[in-house]
Parts: structure tokens; sequence; C-alpha cells
């Protein structure tokens, strides 16, 4: 077995510094490149099924009451938003802070909080610190808990937003728009639903979430398998008994598979596997896991934060993890320790230190070199943690660190040293097929009571196909054939042929990990833009045509150094499972300076008050 870090030769200054003299980056390249070409597929995206006809029933609410029913509405609204998650709750409670009071909530789920209303899996917490993730901390008067808080609080704090505007009093819930097309006479949005509801609303904000839409393997055999099944973003208690805290003793005597190895599946894996009789843990692809060191909240330091302290906090976590430079980490904490390691503030350092500014494929080397060290790190982690060797070796992730969302979790390495527990390392193939009781894999059958899919949402899918309705905008111009070859917006929140319609999400803005900071610098744009057209007194604003082809320019050229990295990387959703080229695709649809930089971006816009790249009609 080759060992993680070998001999270098020759004097190197850039590995001196790193400290990491006995990197050999020559092999982890070419361990890199051979394990990535064993995971490539033919039909990236394709390979997942969509949650649709005969697998509807994963996508079902097991929250509410069946039965529900309500009369149907009508009626005009200043802004509507479809989709009622912490996105949706910024955009309508900047709204409200504004003084636009006829603010509407439309969602499918029986209450707000989105991602944080669905994923009721057994352990759930923010992976992102919880004093930057939770929007309006200071505006609501509350510090969390703990550093990384779990589901629960995450979600009473959706609806302590939703309660402190006032925003429970318009919403409609377990409802699904059908329909959303562009009004010419009555300058604004006709809203059809599922509860028979024609509602018009002058504004309307897409908020239904980057992460909303379950996603199953299309794996042979799927349909053919008896056991018990759901998506983990569906928890049947009522199968597993216990609850988010665990105590799953319904599992008791029970054959577990788990299909995924994600964020959800770190922090599922340790409570099944202190439960179920025997679990199976597939796994396609090791995730990179450093340590999470969660603490209790210590009451001394809350009382002493000052004025302002949520905001600095955030904008120093994004900063970080953009590579610019920052006087403290305020956050300091592993993702800060990663990042400062592969972004531009290591080459910083390494000039501090070498006396000297590196040139640009000095800077391009040592980034790459730090990744490989710290990947290296990781792995060592693994051979640490994991008793059995074979175990520990399939653990071990063998790809940069900015392919795939790293994972942090101080039990789920552990775990697998249960001597219930069994690591199914598939090489990079997934799960063969399905029988009616098993999974089958490099052709053994692994007997199976319940499979839970921990496979994550659609990402890279058409906004059409996650929403589940087209959109219709000016002159009957539809999204779905508008963005056929790709999205088109003017800052990622509007588009030519579809006036006063906004965008919340990653889609050609700023991605930032902590998505929270994105969505509430969304909101207040489109919230400054809305009130400077209440203000001009005209009903409608649209994106011209010229300002959304030059975005796109901006886009494209902004690609250049991030598409060879994605090309570099194994499959994950980050380049459209090996597809990078994939015109709706994460990569292909972010800003690449950079999150600071596109906030800095919008900033500018704002100040200089004259609506760049927008049109105002006065007139219908």
């Amino acid at each position: 077995m080759k060992p993680e870090a070998t001999q270098a030769t020759g004097h190197d200054p850039l590995t001196e510094f790193l400290g990491a003299e006995q990197l050999d980056a020559e092999y982890l390249r070419t361990r890199y490149a051979e394990e990535r070409r064993r995971r490539l597929r033919s039909d990236a995206v394709a390979q997942y099924v969509e949650v649709t006809a005969e697998f509807s029933y994963f996508e079902d609410d097991p929250y509410v009451e069946p039965g529900f029913t309500r009369a149907s509405l009508s009626g005009e609204m200043h802004t509507t938003i479809i989709g009622a998650g912490f996105s949706g709750l910024l955009v309508a409670a900047r709204l409200r802070e504004s003084g636009v009071e006829s603010v509407r909530l439309i969602e499918t789920a029986g209450d707000v909080g989105g991602t944080w209303y669905w994923n009721r899996y057994p352990g759930a917490q923010c992976d992102v610190e919880s004093y930057v993730y939770l929007p309006l901390l200071e505006e609501l008067g509350y510090v969390p808990s703990e550093r990384y808080a779990h589901r629960p609080e995450i979600f009473e704090h959706a609806e302590r937003i939703a309660h402190k505007f006032g925003l429970y009093e318009h919403a409609l819930f377990q409802t699904r728009v059908t329909s959303l097309r562009w009004s010419t006479e009555d300058s604004g949005w006709l809203i059809e639903t599922d509860r028979g509801d024609r509602l018009k609303s002058q504004f309307v904000v897409i908020a239904n979430g980057s992460l909303s839409k379950p996603k199953l393997p299309g794996i042979p055999g799927i349909n053919e398998f008896e056991g018990h099944t759901f998506h983990s973003s569906r928890w049947d208690y009522g199968y597993t008994g216990g609850d988010e805290q665990g105590g799953l003793d319904g599992l008791a005597d029970k054959s577990v598979g788990v299909i995924g190895t994600g964020a959800t599946a770190l922090q599922i894996v340790p409570h099944l596997g202190r439960a179920a009789k025997q679990l199976y843990v597939f796994q396609r692809t090791p995730a990179v896991v450093g340590p999470r060191n969660n603490r209790a909240t210590d009451p001394a330091w809350a009382g002493g934060l000052e004025t302002g302290w949520q905001r600095r906090r955030i904008e120093n976590f994004s900063a970080i993890m953009s590579g610019v430079e920052v006087d403290e980490d305020l956050v300091d904490d592993a993702w800060t320790d990663l990042f400062r390691a592969i972004t531009p503030d290591v080459v910083r350092r390494a000039g501090h230190a070498l006396g000297r500014e590196l040139t640009a494929d000095e800077a391009a080397r040592l980034i790459e070199l730090s990744d490989l060290a710290k990947g290296d790190q990781m792995r060592a982690r693994v051979a640490q943690l994991v008793k059995d060797p074979t175990t520990a070796e399939s653990l071990k992730a063998w790809y940069y660190l900015y392919c795939k969302r790293p994972g942090f979790h101080d039990d789920y390495l552990q775990t697998f040293n249960r001597s219930n527990v069994t690591l199914v390392d598939t090489r990079g193939q997934g799960v063969e097929a399905f029988t009616r009781n098993a999974a089958i894999v490099n052709g053994m059958a692994y007997e199976l009571d319940c499979l839970i899919f921990a496979t994550g949402f659609e990402v890279g899918t058409s906004l059409g196909r996650r929403a589940g309705f087209d959109l219709v905008g000016r002159d009957g111009r539809s999204l779905i054939q508008a963005w056929s070859n790709g999205p088109r917006t003017l800052h990622g929140l509007q588009s030519d042929g579809f006036p006063n319609l906004f965008f919340l999400g990653v889609v050609q803005g700023g991605f930032t990990l902590n998505y929270m900071h994105m969505a509430d610098e969304q909101a207040r744009h489109i919230t400054y833009v809305v009130n400077e057209v209440d203000r001009c007194g005209a009903p409608v604003v649209e994106a011209t045509h010229e300002s959304v082809e030059g975005w796109l320019a901006e886009i494209r050229a902004k690609r250049t150094g991030s598409k060879a990295r994605a090309d570099a990387c194994t499959p994950s959703y980050a380049n459209s499972e090996g597809d990078p080229d994939n015109p709706h695709g994460l990569d292909n649809v972010r800003y690449g300076a950079g999150p600071s930089a596109f906030f800095d971006l919008l900033a500018r816009w704002r100040d200089a008050g004259d609506l760049a790249g927008l049109e105002l009609r006065h007139s219908r």
C-alpha cells in the first residue's frame, strides 16, 4: 500500500513553508485522477430518478394530518414569495422592515422552515456555526444555545421570524403553485395553486430552495425491493422508533441499509449504528470528515456581545471562506482552518514568510500543495480513528478538498468500529441492483429489512423541474424554454422577459458555504429594488436584454479557473456528477470571483442609485 506521504526530493521553499517536505504530490495527483475516472458516468445527473409518478410518496409530507382542505382564495398582494424556508423568510422580513405590509408566503410544507421543516432525521444540525448561520439573531434578540444548533432549535427560530414579522397572517401552507403567468393588463403575476386559488401579485419572489426536491438513485430493481424504504428528509419514526435525539429502538431486530455518505449520512449513521441489529452503509465516494467539536454557548460570551456582532461575524466568515485577507478569524473553527489552507490566504502567508510576493504559477502550485497536504491530514485522521485497516482505507477521500463539501462529525468514523456496522465499499460504482429483499454489490447480496435513501436533493437540474411548474412571462415566454441553455439573469436575481420576478439561490450569484449570508444579501437587494420601484410609482421593473447578456459574459469570464478545477474533481453535485459543462450545473451558475466580491458588487450597484440594467415602465 502506497503511504499518504513519501519523501520528496530537492529543496522546495513552498513545501518547506507548509511543513510538508514528505508530500508526494505526483502520487496524489495520479491517485486522485484514478479515483475520479472510476466514478465517472455518462449519465451524470440523469443517474438520479425524479421523485414523481410512482415515486411521489417519497416527497409526501409525513408531518401533517392527512385530509387537509380549505376554501380557495382570490385577491391581490404587493409581493408573493413562493417558498417559506429561511430565504423566503428573509425577503419577507426585509420587506416588512422597509414598510411593505402586503406580503404573502406560499409553501408546500405545513409550516415555515424549508429544509429545517423537512429534515427531521436523528442528529440533524447545522454544519456552519449557528451564530453566523441563523439569520436575524440581533433583530430578534436571540443567541443559539449551541455553537452548531440542532434542528429543533433552528426550526423554532424560523417560526420565531415568522411571528416577529407577522408572516403567518397571509401565509398559505400545504399549497403548491401550479401556474405562474405574467399579466400585462394587470402589471403583475397571476398565480394558481392546487387548492384552487387564483391570486394576483405585483411582485413574485421564487424562493423554493436550491436543496428542496429529493432525489433517488436510478438503480435497477428499485421498484422491486419490498422492504421498508424512505428518504432521509421524510424520516419515518413510526418505523424506526425514537426521535430526533436518537433511541431508534424499532430497529433493534432490523437489518438496515443506507445509501449516501454525504452530510446527512454523517449525522444519521451514528444513531443507526447504535440502534440497528445490522447496519450496512453503501458507499460510492467517501466523505472528508473533520472534527465538529460542538459545545454549549457560554452565557458570559453571549452577554458581552456588542451591537452589530452578528453582521461582523458573518462578513468575517465569508471573507475567510473567499480567501480575503482579514485581521482576525472571529469564527475560528474547522471550516476556517480548512479554507485558510486552500484559498489565497495561504499565498499571502507564504509571501510574508518568504519575504517576497509569489508568482502566479507559484501561488497556484502552493494552493494545490496545501490542499494535498490537508488531504493527507484528513486521511491520517481516518487511520487513527478507524480500527480495521481495510475499512479505514475505504473511508479515505482521494480528491481535492474543494471538490465535495467537507463534513464534520465527532462520531461518524468511530461508528465503523462497531461489530454490527459494515461499510460496503462499492469502489465508486454504487449499488448494482435491488432484489426483492437485498441490495447487490460486487455480485454479493446484502439482505435488508429497511433501506434509507440519504441521497440528498436535486442540484444541476432546471429551475422548472425543481419548482414543479413553469413560469410564463411577458409575451407568453416560458422560463423553461428561455433557460433551456442555462439560466439568464442580471446578478442572479432578475431575468429579461420576466418583469417583477426575483430569484433566490445560487444561480449566477455569490455562492458561499454560509448560505444564509447570501440569502440575506439577496433579500436586502430585492428589497432595495422593490422600494425604488414603489418610490418611482412605476408598476413594472425588468432586467434589460443587454444587462443580462453582460452579466452572462461576466459569469463566463470569471469561470476560467473554476472550470479547470471542476474538470479535475471527482463527480459530485458541485460539478454536475462529472459533467461540468451542464448549463444548469452549480459550477456554471455561480459568480467565480467569490461571494465577498459579489456582495461588494451589489452594494456598489445600490450606492450608484441609477438602477443600472433595469427598465422601469410607468404604463402598462
